[in-house]
């Protein structure tokens, strides 16, 4: 199964990167017959966690990439496997939280949605490619650490936490999350001042947390054996960043064979190799690497 597995990613992916390709992964036509340009579904009745962002036609100029329609809406909760998001705050007290630009590459959205909507539309569909998960495909839902509608949904995404800070509430929801069986991705960040800032934040949550490099257990722990084989986690180079990537993480009870809570791909951006996979900007073989993390990570996330 993972091998064949392994040749649908291949081919997923190699479609979406090959210039002239039938359509960009992240908008492949589905079911409806819908289209690139076809709007994200629509939820007409009030949600909780409703959002809107800035317009990504910045980004989309600079990078030559699709645009990408916005979601309107958080989806209600419906069984579904759908990547959520976590809203940030990165204002230091000097906005609000919700529309902050910044961040190394702005593009007009706050750190905490870089890569949106494209990354989790483009995992989405890998997801759905080579695994029997019952997918969202249309974008992601948007939450904060104290919401409760978060408790629905196994796994959540946070961008850029060299930026992260959080109130009380926060702080205690992201512990109750974790502490109750979430798994939480911190992606997108680097060096000493992003790691300060980000460990500071989980000293709060989680103050007796250790930290374990987890290329460095032996045997590696099974988030890289979820569902596809990554041997050599840190043989994945970052798509800009100089330095090694490093994949750190916290388990229950700070004991390696129990589950673990929390991955961060420091000192790496797997949501830029998801972006920007069928762009044709980035390697192919490393975009496919990065996509067995996304997915391993899932899986885990669900068998966990």
């Amino acid at each position: 199964m993972v091998m064949r597995a392994l040749a649908g990613l291949a081919a997923a992916v190699a479609g979406a990167c090959v210039l002239g390709a039938a359509g960009p992964l992240g908008w492949a036509a589905n079911a409806s017959g819908a289209g690139p340009d076809a709007p994200a579904e629509r939820v007409d009745a009030p949600v909780t966690g409703a959002y809107a962002l800035a317009s990504t036609d910045a980004r989309t100029a600079a990078t030559g990439a699709p645009s990408a329609p916005l979601q309107e809406a958080n989806i209600p909760y419906d069984g579904r496997f759908t990547f959520v998001r976590i809203r940030t705050d990165v204002s230091g007290g000097r906005g609000p939280r919700s529309f902050l630009p910044g961040g190394r590459r702005g593009w007009g959205q706050p750190p905490w949605a870089h890569d949106y909507p494209r990354a989790e539309r483009n995992l989405a569909r890998i997801l759905t490619a080579t695994t029997l998960l019952n997918t969202y495909e249309g974008g992601s839902n948007i939450l904060t650490f104290d919401d409760p509608e978060l408790h629905s949904y196994p796994l959540a995404y946070v961008s850029e936490p060299g930026f992260w800070e959080m109130d009380e509430a926060e702080k205690e929801g992201l512990r109750n999350y974790l502490l109750k069986g979430g798994f939480v991705i911190f992606d997108d960040f680097g060096g000493p001042r992003d790691w300060a800032n980000f460990e500071a934040q989980m000293r709060r949550v989680l103050p007796e947390g250790t930290f374990y490099d987890l290329s460095d257990l032996e045997p590696l722990p099974t988030v890289f054996d979820s569902f596809f084989e990554i041997s050599d986690p840190e043989a994945l180079a970052p798509p800009y960043r100089g330095g090694w990537p490093q994949y750190l993480g916290i388990f229950e009870d700070n004991d390696p064979a129990k589950r673990l809570m929390l991955v961060a791909n420091f000192n790496n951006d797997l949501g830029d190799y998801w972006e920007f996979s069928d762009s044709g900007w980035l390697p192919i073989d490393l975009t496919n690497e990065a996509y067995k993390f996304g997915v391993n990570y899932i899986i885990y996330a669900m068998t966990h």
